[in-house]
């Protein structure tokens, strides 16, 4: 059984790349999309079954700094894995500090992808 991936980005082209990557990789079962921060988190409380976050950090409504901190205070999914997406390598260090599991700079890069995918899953 593969993991299912929920994108959250504002963004419809790069959630459609990513998707298009996802799809190529065979430890994906199911994607999952949320438009921002708090689509994420309504999302993640009527599921149960994701199993990994990609997270853009530039977003309207609930921004991924304030979804990183809400979800994990969150103990009942605090074990997901969180990957980082963004153009600021500047975040990096808040990102982690606030609960992320790993960082992808974008463009993202499918080598890149799949080595996250491998490690977090």
């Amino acid at each position: 059984m593969g993991i299912n991936v929920l994108i959250v980005d504002d963004d419809m082209i790069n959630r459609m790349l990513l998707k298009a990557l996802l799809r190529k990789n065979p430890k994906v079962s199911g994607i999952v999309e949320a438009e921002n921060g708090s689509d994420a988190l309504e999302k993640l409380r009527s599921r149960d079954d994701i199993h990994m976050i990609l997270l853009d950090i530039m977003m309207p409504i609930l921004n991924g700094i304030e979804f990183l901190k809400i979800f994990r205070a969150d103990m009942v999914n605090s074990n997901i894995p969180i990957i980082v997406l963004t153009t600021d390598d500047t975040k990096k260090t808040e990102v982690f500090d606030n609960g992320a599991n790993d960082f992808l700079r974008k463009p993202i890069i499918e080598k890149d992808l799949s080595r996250v995918i491998d490690q977090w899953s």
